[in-house]
Order: C-alpha cells, then sequence, then structure tokens
C-alpha cells in the first residue's frame, strides 16, 4: 500500500469514500509549502477513526478536498496517564507539551503555583502544538488539553481513583520507588522552577492519592523532570513494557 508522508489531524469524520473539507491555513500547508497536487496520498487521523490514507481531490490556494480511502490503521489510545505540570516560558512550555505527546499521555493540564513563572497560559495554544507533535510523532489521537487552574482548585476536585505520582523536588536519590508503583489510573505532577512552597508542599502530603518520588541524584529542571518522569512510568507501567 502506498505511503502518505504527510500526516494531517482533522476534526471531521472519517470513512470510506468520506470527502474532507481543508481550510486556509491546512490548505497553505498542503498545497504552497508541501506543493501537493491532485492524487497525491495523506493521511488523515481524528483521534476517533484510526489513521486513514486520504488523497487530494480538489486543491486550491485558500481551501481544498481530501477522500478518504481506506483505514491504515486503528486507533491506538495512549495509557490512562495525565500530565499536570506549572507552565514555564514559552519554548520550554512548548516543548513540555510536544515531548507529551511524543512519549504519551492522553490529559494535559497546566497547574498555577505560588512560583509559576510562565507566560500566560492557552489551552487552545497548546493544543495546536499538541496537534502538530500528534501529526509528526505518528500518534492517532491528540490528549486532551485543558485550561490552567490553580493547585488548590485542582486538589480539592480530585477524583479518588486516580493517583498522583510528585516528582518531588526535595527527593535526591534514585528513582527505584518506580518499579513498585500498582496499576491503574495515574497523572504525574511536575512543579514549577523553584519548587513548590512549603505551604504547598504541605497540602500536597495530606491528599491520599499522592506519592512522592525522586527522579534521580540531581535537580532537574521542569522540562527535563516532565520528560524523566513519563519515561519510567512508560517503562514500568504504560505501553512500552
Amino acid at each position: 500500500m502506498e505511503q502518505a508522508k504527510i500526516r494531517l489531524y482533522v476534526d471531521q469524520p472519517l470513512a470510506a469514500g468520506q470527502a474532507v473539507a481543508v481550510g486556509e491555513g491546512q490548505a497553505n500547508y498542503l498545497f504552497n509549502v508541501m506543493r501537493l497536487t491532485p492524487g497525491a496520498p495523506v493521511a488523515l487521523f481524528n483521534g476517533q477513526d484510526g489513521e486513514w490514507l486520504a488523497r487530494v481531490e480538489q486543491a486550491g490556494k485558500r481551501a481544498g478536498i481530501l477522500r478518504a480511502e481506506v483505514q491504515v490503521a486503528p486507533l491506538r489510545l495512549p495509557p490512562d496517564l495525565w500530565l499536570l505540570f506549572a507552565p514555564v516560558k514559552k519554548a520550554r512550555t512548548d516543548f513540555i507539551v510536544e515531548k507529551a505527546v511524543e512519549l504519551g499521555v492522553a490529559r494535559i493540564l497546566p497547574v498555577l503555583t505560588r512560583r509559576t513563572q510562565g507566560e500566560r497560559t492557552r489551552a487552545d495554544k497548546m493544543r495546536a502544538h499538541a496537534i502538530e507533535a500528534a501529526e509528526q510523532c505518528g500518534a492517532n489521537i491528540v490528549p486532551e488539553v485543558i485550561e490552567a487552574q490553580p493547585l488548590d482548585r485542582l486538589l480539592a476536585a480530585w477524583p479518588a481513583d486516580r493517583r498522583i505520582l510528585w516528582a518531588d523536588e526535595g527527593l535526591v536519590g534514585t528513582a527505584a520507588a518506580f518499579a513498585g508503583l500498582p496499576p491503574g489510573p495515574w497523572a504525574i505532577l511536575i512543579g514549577p522552577e523553584g519548587g513548590f512552597t512549603e505551604e504547598e508542599r504541605g497540602r500536597l502530603t495530606k491528599v491520599p492519592q499522592v506519592t512522592p518520588v525522586s527522579l534521580g541524584p540531581r535537580i532537574l529542571r521542569a522540562e527535563t523532570a516532565a520528560v524523566a518522569a513519563i519515561t519510567l512510568w512508560q517503562a514500568h507501567l504504560g505501553d512500552w513494557k
């Protein structure tokens, strides 16, 4: 079967013979930047129907039509893992979102803490970056991105059946605790630059679902800690086993 070199996320149903309209932004990318012409293959996914091979039917400067032909891969869901993190500066926040998609998380939740130093976060901007990451890495779903919310509010409404793996910067040692984690729904919590305040640390220790862990013998930057924690969790409990 012919392989498409370009993957595209679309917010439309996918089925054999389905026409898929592309708007100005995607049309510019496909037909002006990538120079696709009618008949060219494109891989499409929408987070629900798996991945489909489609072909360009109409190519315009500001719009176009693709026609889905055949499903080439079933829907592949990531593990039931959420990422909670305190936003940092834009480029580093974008890195965290990108790597979370590549490594495999189901939901991304920015958390506002006393020491959060990142620029104002927007869920729509993060989702756009998550879509780009999914298109590039072969994922066929895009993790849900939630609007940023204060840590206290998040913990007050936290589901009883989901554990939180807290990458505690106050614990410097080995990451051996990952080997003993029980299966089930999890979230990983990455704190802000400078760490949580003593009040926030006290609040976290009182939440029964929270498990503090070390990420090794050195203090990591927020984006490094996110990658390390997801990787370790995936290796022990996720779909890397």
